[in-house]
């Protein structure tokens, strides 16, 4: 079901052996949807994995919930205060002892086969950086309100080239939230992790940059759900994420790696009042109060 690589991909020193992924769960506040979390990811189709809970100093029973899951896979870990988004990301990350990671937020889902159809992508193909597919977006009862999002032209084999003139024209995330990303450990850490200063595009900021180190699989199977309702976004966090974005797609325009074009930066120039509004009718059909890009 994957495409052949292309030419011009660069090939890794080892082959990636055939188990040994970590999926990475931060949790803060969690003890109500942690449960339904972590049991997506025991009913996976793939059985070789490891689970690290990172119980971010929360008040509630969070930690109690991924223990009481039973599972010799499932490793729980807490922080001794509560650390800022990105850094308890990356903590969740360097407590993971796998080749491959999937970060997964508390509230969000996996599909039974996600890991089965993104570790057999990153196995067959070690030139590949990043492993995406789509999402449905579901509510607080985790019911499908916006089906199969994600990807829009970024499906199949792509080059960072083609990824980020696809992200400049869009000026948002077309690649998604980390439940629909699997990537490699030793990139993340050569590609700095997650940024603390790209707090507001945490996700797309990263994936970018991790496709300095290989090329981009977009999977068409919805394999994760992401679960939209939450608070309304402060005028503050909706400037703070604009000027965030807005140096993301300079920096990718200004990139000689990604050989972001004119006519690229042009057409996202054009298209950002369309894409705003885009934005805002998803989020009135979805009930959300904000959703993803």
């Amino acid at each position: 079901m994957f495409p052949e690589r292309g030419c011009g991909s660069r090939y890794r020193r080892r082959v990636l052996p055939l188990a040994d992924v970590s999926v990475c769960i931060p949790v803060h506040r969690g003890e109500d949807v942690l449960a339904e979390t972590i049991g997506s990811v025991l009913d996976q189709t793939y059985r070789d994995f490891e689970i690290v809970v990172l119980d971010n100093a929360s008040p509630d029973r969070s930690g109690m919930v991924a223990r009481a899951a039973g599972d010799p896979r499932i490793r729980v870990e807490r922080t001794a205060t509560v650390l800022p988004e990105a850094e308890c990301w990356n903590r969740a990350v360097q407590l993971s002892r796998a080749p491959l990671v999937k970060l997964l937020c508390a509230d969000d889902l996996l599909h039974p086969r996600c890991l089965e159809f993104q570790v057999a992508a990153m196995d067959a193909d070690p030139g590949l950086a990043v492993v995406a597919s789509r999402r449905h977006l579901i509510d607080e009862e985790s019911r499908v309100r916006v089906p199969r999002r994600g990807l829009s032209g970024l499906t199949g084999m792509r080059t960072g080239v083609e990824v980020a003139r696809r992200v400049v024209r869009q000026g948002g995330n077309p690649i998604g939230e980390p439940a629909d990303v699997l990537f490699r450990r030793e990139d993340f850490f050569a590609a700095g992790g997650w940024r603390a200063d790209r707090s507001h595009i945490l996700d797309l900021d990263l994936w970018m940059r991790l496709l300095q180190y290989g090329e981009f699989l977009g999977l068409p199977e919805p394999l994760a759900a992401v679960r939209v309702i939450g608070r309304p976004a402060s005028g503050d966090d909706a400037e703070r994420r604009a000027d965030q974005r807005a140096a993301l797609m300079d920096e990718l325009g200004d990139s000689t790696l990604f050989q972001v074009r004119g006519i690229d930066r042009t057409v996202g120039r054009l298209l950002s009042p369309v894409n705003r509004t885009r934005r805002r009718v998803l989020s009135a059909v979805s009930g959300a109060k904000r959703v993803p890009a």
